[in-house]
C-alpha cells in the first residue's frame, strides 16, 4: 500500500476497450473491477473524486454497453488509509466507521442505480477484524445505504477471513453471515478459493485434481442447508499447470471444480477468474492474451481451458438453465495485491429465485 494514492498510468491503471472486446468476444459477460477506495474517495465521507470516478465510469460504460456486467469491487480488505504505509492500522468497524463505508456505497449506488448491469461487490476479502459480527454490521449498513437510494442492483457480500470457501464452515462465518440483511433481497455471498496448499493463491502448486471440489463441498452444503446462493469471485491455477504432462493437473482440477459447481447450480451463480489485464505480464495466473491486438496475439492456456464454459445455455444435472457467458476480474495494476490489473473469466447465472430468503441473478 505504499503507492496509494499513487499516480495514474504509473502506479496503477484500468483496462481498456481492447480488453473488453477480447473477453466479450470469448463469451465473457461479467467483469470484476477492483479499485482503491482511497483513490475514489480521498476523504472519508467526502465527495467521490471526479477524475477517478470518470476513469471507472469509462470502463463501466463501455463494458455494459457491450452487454457485459461489471462488479464494482473496493479492493481494500476492510481497510482504508489515505496515507502510505498505514494501511493495516485503519480497520473498518474499529477506527474506520461503518458509516463511512455506507457513505461510499450510497454515492456509488446513486451513480449506478439505473444501470442494472452494474453489480455492487461490497468489499474484497475482509480479514483480521475485531469480530465477524463487526463486518456483518458494516455490510448491513452498506446494504441499507444502497437500498435507501432506490437501487435494486445485485450485491455480492463476502465473509470474514479473506472470504475463503474452504474455511467458511469452520469459522464463525457459518453463523454470523446468516445475519446479513438486505432490504432489497438481492444479494449473493462472494467467496474465493485457490488450490495451492494453504488456499492463498501465491504458488503454482495444485494439491490434487480433486482439491477444488473438496474445498467447496462443505460451503456448498452450507448454502443448500441455509437456502442461500454464492458467487466464486476468485480462483485460478497457474498456466504452467495446464497441459498434457502428468504433472500438469491444473486443468483437471478446474474442470472438476466447475463441474461440481454446475452440478450444484441451484446455489452457485457463477465465477470470475483471477486475473488479467494490460499490466499482468508473466503473472502465473494471468488470462490476458499475449500481444493483444497484434497479429501475434495468442490465448493463454487458462483461456483455452475456460472458454468452453462461456456458453449461452448449458445443461446442468439433467436440467437446463439459462446461464450468461461470463466473467472477468479487472483489478488495478502494480506489484501490490491491491494494485493489480486484471480480467478473468467464468460464468454468471441469471435466474431470480422465488423465495424471500433467496437472492437473484443480475
Amino acid at each position: 500500500m505504499d503507492t496509494v494514492p499513487g499516480v495514474y498510468g504509473q502506479d496503477y491503471t484500468y483496462p481498456t476497450s481492447a480488453e473488453v472486446d477480447y473477453y466479450v468476444g470469448k463469451g465473457v459477460n461479467v467483469f470484476r473491477l477492483p479499485f482503491a477506495w482511497e483513490r475514489l474517495q480521498p476523504t472519508l465521507n467526502g465527495t467521490l473524486d471526479a477524475t477517478e470516478l470518470g476513469r471507472i465510469d469509462s470502463f463501466v460504460t463501455y463494458a455494459t454497453g457491450q452487454g457485459a456486467s461489471v462488479i464494482l469491487d473496493p479492493h481494500n480488505y476492510a481497510r482504508y488509509s489515505s496515507q502510505p504505509n498505514t494501511y493495516s492500522n485503519n480497520v473498518l468497524g474499529t477506527n474506520v466507521p461503518e458509516t463511512a463505508f455506507a457513505n461510499l456505497w450510497s454515492q456509488l449506488a446513486t451513480k449506478y442505480k439505473n444501470n442494472s448491469r452494474v453489480v455492487f461487490g461490497l468489499m474484497n476479502e475482509p480479514h483480521d477484524l475485531s469480530s465477524t459480527a463487526t463486518w456483518v454490521s458494516a455490510a448491513n449498513a452498506a446494504l441499507s445505504a444502497i437500498r435507501t437510494t432506490g437501487a435494486t442492483n445485485l450485491v455480492t457480500v463476502p465473509g470474514n477471513y479473506y472470504t475463503g470457501a474452504w474455511s467458511w464452515t469452520t469459522t464463525d462465518n457459518a453463523v454470523q453471515m446468516l445475519n446479513i440483511v438486505d432490504p432489497g433481497n438481492n444479494y449473493v455471498y462472494e467467496v474465493h478459493q485457490y488450490l495451492d496448499s494453504d488456499s492463498s493463491g501465491t504458488t503454482t502448486t495444485v494439491v490434487s485434481s480433486t482439491i477444488g471440489v473438496e474445498r467447496l463441498t462443505d460451503f456448498t452444503e452450507w448454502l443448500i442447508a441455509n437456502d442461500r446462493k454464492a458467487f466464486l469471485g476468485e480462483f485460478a491455477v497457474a498456466n504452467s499447470m495446464i497441459g498434457s504432462d502428468p504433472s500438469q493437473i491444473g486443468d483437471e482440477a478446474i474442470n472438476n471444480m466447475l463441474g461440481y459447481m454446475a452440478d450444484n447450480s441451484e446455489v452457485w451463480t457463477g465465477f470470475t477468474w483471477w486475473a488479467g489485464g494490460p499490466w499482468w505480464g508473466d503473472y502465473m495466473y494471468t488470462i490476458e492474451p499475449t500481444n493483444l491486438g497484434t497479429g501475434s496475439q495468442a490465448d493463454q492456456p487458462s483461456m483455452t481451458l475456460l472458454e468452453p464454459y462461456f456458453a449461452d445455455e448449458l445443461e446442468y444435472s439433467s436440467r437446463t438453465e439459462q446461464w450468461l457467458k461470463s466473467s472477468a476480474v479487472v483489478p488495478e495494476p502494480s506489484t501490490s495485491a491491491l494494485l493489480v490489473i486484471g480480467i478473468a473469466s467464468g460464468f454468471w447465472a441469471l435466474r431470480r429465485r422465488q423465495n424471500t430468503r433467496q437472492n437473484s441473478g443480475l
